[in-house]
């Protein structure tokens, strides 16, 4: 070690030592004593426990296990073999958490955990396990909710805080099952709020948070230190796999949006919306609408008589606030219009092409589902065979998470075999025209279909490009 090293070396030591006494001496007289366990409430109180947090929380964590049968292609090398690459049937298992939000078993947690599932288990605190039911599933937002049957027993349950009073720094604990280890908490501080861009559901603002999140915790419950539940644990940025101290939770208002309307008895949540694709400025853009910052997001394209329409938004107007709210950018304002119930009313702050900032009121209403969806699925000797095909409406275009502006026409939901899959046809996919023939509806699609031929040309838009694709039956 060279002079200097040890010079560093000893005054980092001593350093520590002169903190270390200060502390000593400033430590308030009333700290509890060493064996008493509370909440930390301050930075002086750090040393104390998370414990009656956990004891408080945890008892309402679930673990949460889901199996569906997928079928697979063997691998044409092994299909040499073995029958030439016969599908084979495989059961495909998700390990998850969730939270129990209702006494009676209404558990909430990720969509992604019990997708496709058809068995789906619940593990409780005591380990014992419960088979569940899907009430509600969400797949826009990522989340689902299940019941387990109690009987006349009641369950420990966990608040749901949707107050929105959560702030960068504070502390907060994420329960679940990481990798099935069994029940986890892991603590940590609020990093950001209001994160989009995580996810593809497009309204949803995440909480940020550093408290290891892992494989198996998504679902489970992100609780402050009054263990209520403020976020549903859901995705990590990694390059591993596995936590990198860069996790989101879902906020709890979208939560209990979905809670509340699974125990009303709804299946389908259907949110308001408001009509406009809007884009996040650039700091070109803002100058050049002489904006001073870069709150706000542009109209890019308004629905003509669409809610935000009939309010008088316009496109190229910047939609600065909502109900207050300002908007930072398109996740953000699709959220807080998320959040809002269909009949209600939304109050913009948009500052117009011409310079003048006003508040519009806008009446909330479900995407118009026109044309009707007329949803088929092709059979037939025809290249489209096994294709599920329907008209695409904003209604229908938000069910899937497509872009309501992306254009009208039939889009390809589901490929189920058939010639269609081997054709290479995918969910999303648009039938343009079939035969020179064009194609607006799913009545135009099966009207060109039935003419009898053996040879097909199918016009298919995907993503934005259009090909044309030549078929001998």
């Amino acid at each position: 070690m060279t002079k200097p090293s040890r010079l560093l070396l000893v005054l980092a030591t001593a350093t520590i030592a002169v903190l270390a006494a200060g502390c000593a001496r400033s430590q308030p007289a009333n700290l509890p004593a060493p064996d008493r366990r509370e909440a930390p409430a301050d930075a002086a109180t750090m040393r104390l426990s998370f414990s009656p947090v956990v004891k408080k929380a945890a008892p309402a964590v679930v673990n949460v296990f889901s199996k569906r049968v997928v079928r697979s292609t063997v691998d044409p090398f092994w299909g040499m073999f073995m029958g030439g690459g016969i599908p084979q049937d495989r059961v495909a298992q998700s390990l998850g958490s969730g939270s129990i939000v209702r006494a009676d078993g209404v558990i909430l947690t990720n969509h992604h955990v019990v997708e496709g599932a058809q068995q789906i288990v619940v593990v409780t605190s005591d380990r014992r396990e419960w088979p569940a039911k899907v009430l509600l599933d969400d797949p826009r937002a990522d989340l689902a909710v299940l019941k387990i049957d109690p009987g006349a027993e009641r369950l420990p349950t966990i608040a749901i805080d949707d107050s929105g009073d959560v702030q960068v720094g504070d502390l907060v604990l994420a329960i679940g099952d990481p990798f099935g280890v069994g029940q986890t908490v892991t603590n940590g501080i609020v990093s950001a709020l209001a994160r989009s861009g995580v996810s593809e559901s497009g309204f949803t603002s995440f909480i940020q948070t550093d408290a290891a999140i892992n494989p198996g915790n998504s679902g489970g419950p992100l609780v402050d230190m009054h263990g209520d539940l403020i976020g549903v644990n859901t995705a990590i940025v990694s390059g591993s796999g596995t936590s990198s101290g860069v996790g989101f939770a879902i906020p709890a208002t979208l939560a209990r949006q979905v809670v509340t309307a699974a125990a009303g008895g709804v299946h389908e949540l259907v949110r308001p919306w408001l009509g406009v694709k809007s884009q996040a400025l650039s700091e070109d853009m803002a100058k050049g609408l002489g904006l001073t910052s870069l709150q706000g997001v542009l109209a890019a394209e308004v629905w003509p008589g669409g809610p935000a329409a009939q309010a008088g938004v316009a496109r190229g107007d910047v939609i600065l606030s909502i109900d207050g709210k300002a908007v930072a950018d398109p996740g953000d304002l699709n959220y807080h219009v998320a959040t809002l119930a269909p009949g209600g009313v939304a109050h913009l702050a948009v500052r117009k092409a011409s310079g003048a900032q006003r508040t519009l009121d806008v009446r909330l209403a479900p995407p118009p589902d026109q044309p009707p969806k007329d949803q088929r699925t092709i059979t037939g000797a025809n290249p489209l065979n096994g294709a599920t095909v329907m008209n695409l409406s904003p209604a229908a275009a938000e069910s899937l998470g497509l872009d309501p502006f992306g254009g009208h026409g039939v889009v390809v939901t589901a490929i189920t075999g058939g010639y269609a899959a081997n054709l290479g046809l995918q969910p999303g996919d648009f039938i343009r025209g079939v035969n020179a023939a064009p194609v607006g509806t799913v009545a135009d699609l099966m009207t060109a279909l039935g003419a009898q031929t053996g040879a097909w040309a199918l016009t298919i838009e995907r993503g934005g490009q259009t090909i044309t694709a030549r078929v001998q039956l």
